[in-house]
Order: structure tokens, then C-alpha cells, then sequence
């Protein structure tokens, strides 16, 4: 069996992305949630890094240990925070020390991440460099134990880079109908992990959540989500309004046997895991809200 194939059947159909780990809640919170949403059924739990959160290595070490018998995935450790061959050593490490477990997601974050650093944003070319970092350390020191590497890809070129550098892909942010997409990109060999927002409640209540969304998106310039859904024929109207079809594109919106419904059509359509995110007004009210949808979501 190959890594990617081991992979796929190790992760399973569903799992969950909590928000970004932040400094607080205290880690024994975030541990105790992982372990329940792994008794729950989710088949992994992934959050990422950001301004005001966990070093993301240190972070999953710490829930590794902890927590058994779940796979974690790091969505994404942001190539701004430490060099290539540091992220190799740290997949490795983890790698090692829990054999199966761990997905090693790598992005490049955003245009103001790089302007705080004084370093000009090239998306592509940093990324291709980046990999190329991870893969020179990777030959020099073999890692006893292989663990998956998927890349925050939305667009095209990262996609494509995604299917030659990387074992996949982890879009964020992006509507349902980017999955078909990107899987005709990656071809039929590479993981597809999408994250989708959920949402129990009615439209309006999607409605809402969408428009904080797109401001949040417009106040830190983040160009490739926006660049992302006009890519699949939304237009500023539909995104500024929000129009009905850009909501029920964008969240997965209703009772838990709707939205279970709903996330078929992302694994129909070529995802091979989906991860999860309620939009939700705390970590705890995220962690309330995966659990209330479990039973129709991980069957």
C-alpha cells in the first residue's frame, strides 16, 4: 500500500478543523475536545497556524501524546515561521514518534504575513523553493517513518504545484464546487482534503456568517480566497451581497441530516476527506456543535 493510499484509508470520509490554535484555550481543553470528537467518529482533527497561536509542531506533539488513536493534521504551518528543513525535521519527528497519525499541512499564508517580515510575497516561487528545502533535507536525512505533505492550495498554480511537489492538497475557504476543480487538477493519485464550513441553522443565519467572512477576507486583503471564488464564476455582487448561490456554495447550512446530505456531494464530487468547521462564536460552541452533528456526519 502506498503512503497516499494508507493515508486515505486512515482518514476515513470526515474529520474536524477547530479554529487555529490559539494560546487560549488552555491545552488541557483542547485535549480533552480532540479526544471527544475522536470517540464521537471523527477520523481526524486538524487546526493550523496563525498571529496568536501555538507553534504548530509543538502544539501537535503535545496532542499526539495525549490523545490516541486519532490522526492530526497541522493546517497549515505557515512557511513564514521557519525554514524548510525545519519542517521537515519536525514531520519526521512526529512521524516517528507516532507512526500514522500525523498529515503535515504546508501553506503560505497570506500578503500580510510576508509585509511583516519585509519579505515580498511570491506564492509560488517561495513555496517551489520551500518544498525544494524540505525535500534536500529529507534525502540528506531520510525520515525513518514517511508521513503525508499536502499544501494550502487554492488556485491553479498552487494546485498544480500541490500535485508535482506535495501528496495533495488542503483548500480552505473555498465552495463546494471547488472540490470537482481541484480534483481534475491533482488528478486521480493525490489527497483531496478540503475544510467546510457548517453551519446549524437557516440561510439567514448562513447569510450572516458569510458576510463575516468576506469582511474579514476584504480587511486583510486575503487575494487568494477572493481571487478563488471569482475563479468559479461569482461575481463581486454575488460575493458582497451575499447572493443565495454563493451562500449555499460556501457553508453547508441546516438541520445535521441536510448538511450530512450536503458533504456527500463533496465526496462524490472527489474529496477524500472533509474537514469540518461550524461557524460558531467560540472554540467551545465549535466543539458542541461537531458533536451534535456527528451522528449524521460520520455514520
Amino acid at each position: 500500500m502506498t503512503l497516499i493510499e494508507d493515508t486515505r484509508a486512515r482518514l476515513g470520509a470526515v474529520g474536524a478543523w477547530l479554529p487555529s490554535a490559539p494560546l487560549a484555550p488552555p491545552p488541557d481543553v483542547e485535549r480533552t475536545a480532540t479526544r471527544r470528537l475522536a470517540e464521537a467518529g471523527y477520523r481526524s482533527v486538524w487546526s493550523g497556524e496563525g498571529p496568536g497561536t501555538r507553534e504548530v509542531f509543538a502544539h501537535f506533539g503535545d496532542l499526539l501524546a495525549s490523545v490516541p488513536d486519532v490522526v492530526l493534521g497541522a493546517g497549515i504551518a505557515n512557511v513564514w515561521l521557519r525554514r524548510g528543513v525545519t519542517a521537515e525535521k519536525g514531520g519526521a519527528t512526529l512521524a516517528h514518534a507516532h507512526p500514522g497519525r500525523f498529515v503535515l499541512g504546508v501553506g503560505i499564508g497570506h500578503d500580510f504575513q510576508a509585509t511583516k517580515l519585509g519579505e515580498e510575497y511570491r506564492p509560488i516561487d517561495r513555496m517551489r523553493a520551500y518544498l525544494a528545502d524540505m525535500d534536500a533535507a529529507a534525502a540528506e536525512n531520510p525520515a525513518p517513518v514517511a508521513f503525508p505533505r499536502v499544501l494550502a492550495a487554492v488556485g491553479p498554480k498552487m494546485l498544480e504545484l500541490a500535485r508535482e511537489g506535495a501528496d495533495g492538497a488542503h483548500p480552505f475557504a473555498q465552495p463546494v464546487s471547488h472540490t470537482p476543480y481541484a480534483r481534475e487538477i491533482l488528478g486521480p493519485d493525490k489527497l483531496l482534503i478540503p475544510q467546510q464550513t457548517v453551519l446549524l441553522g437557516s440561510r439567514e443565519d448562513a447569510r450572516a456568517s458569510v458576510r463575516r467572512s468576506v469582511a474579514m477576507s476584504r480587511e486583510h486583503d486575503v487575494k487568494a480566497y477572493l481571487a478563488g471564488w471569482k475563479r468559479l464564476g461569482y461575481t463581486e455582487a454575488d460575493i458582497d451581497g451575499p447572493s443565495d448561490r454563493f451562500i449555499d456554495d460556501l457553508v453547508l447550512w441546516g438541520d445535521a441530516g441536510t448538511i450530512a446530505k450536503r458533504l456527500d456531494e463533496l465526496l462524490d464530487a472527489g474529496a477524500d476527506h472533509v474537514l469540518l468547521t461550524p461557524s460558531a462564536p467560540t472554540f467551545e460552541s465549535t466543539v458542541e456543535t461537531l458533536l451534535e452533528l456527528a451522528a449524521e456526519v460520520t455514520r
